[in-house]
């Protein structure tokens, strides 16, 4: 009874955070589409932007469904000796920290680039976090590429740990030589959609995964013994 009720509070855990995640990518579409003017994700919850509210809300949804997602996929183990350090999980977990640091800490107006004269403390700790609950998620998402018995999310998550390393990491130096920063933005906006869209998908599957019904038990062919003939 316990292990049967483990396992639904475990999907329910797995499924819901799915459903909070992707609740929190729809908020994150909607503030981008009400933007007059392409800006990089940050920029969103900027001080004084009128999508501040949203996005902050959006991101502490991505904490909670993540957190929750991390829950349910605590047994999950990597398969890759160096990326055994710390499992899917903590990795998961990180980023929700990184993440919910980065929805209060917001950046300035206009989310200055480092070194540049307007650049502050604030904004400081915003990209720190940013950037390491990214780096956090893709850190994940190679470790699950590996896991045993996750046969289902292996070229999942290693399409999307590529391309989210790759897109981000054109559109942040974009950012940061100040050049073609529209582009940049929308780089760095298809690399959180397909970031977000992961976990989410992450925890559907792992859900799923807990109500399915364990494969029976494989029965071991132990030849039997003859029965003797009667005697006459």
């Amino acid at each position: 009874m316990w292990r049967m009720a483990q396992r639904y509070g475990d999907a329910a855990a797995g499924i819901g955070g799915g459903v909070l995640v992707l609740l929190a990518l729809a908020l994150i579409w909607i503030s981008r589409l009400s933007m007059s003017r392409d800006v990089y994700v940050s920029e969103m919850g900027a001080t004084g932007e009128p999508t501040a509210r949203l996005f902050q809300i959006a991101l502490l949804l991505v904490v909670a469904g993540g957190s929750l997602i991390a829950f349910a996929s605590r047994t999950i183990h990597t398969r890759v000796r160096v990326l055994r350090l710390w499992t899917p999980a903590i990795s998961l977990w990180l980023a929700c920290g990184f993440f919910l640091v980065a929805s209060q800490a917001t950046c300035t107006p206009g989310c200055p680039v480092p070194f540049s004269e307007r650049f502050t403390l604030q904004d400081f700790v915003h990209i720190f976090c940013a950037v390491l609950a990214f780096a956090a998620a893709c850190w994940a998402m190679l470790q699950v590429s590996f896991a045993r018995h996750q046969r289902r999310l292996i070229l999942l998550s290693r399409t999307c740990c590529a391309a989210v390393a790759l897109i981000a990491g054109a559109g942040g130096i974009l950012s940061l030589i100040n050049v073609a920063t529209v582009f940049g933005s929308r780089l760095e906006f298809v690399a959180t959609t397909i970031a977000i869209g992961w976990v989410a998908a992450y925890g559907a599957v792992i859900g799923a995964g807990h109500l399915a019904p364990a494969a029976p038990r494989r029965k071991e062919n132990i030849p039997q013994p003859m029965a003797s003939a009667p005697s006459a």
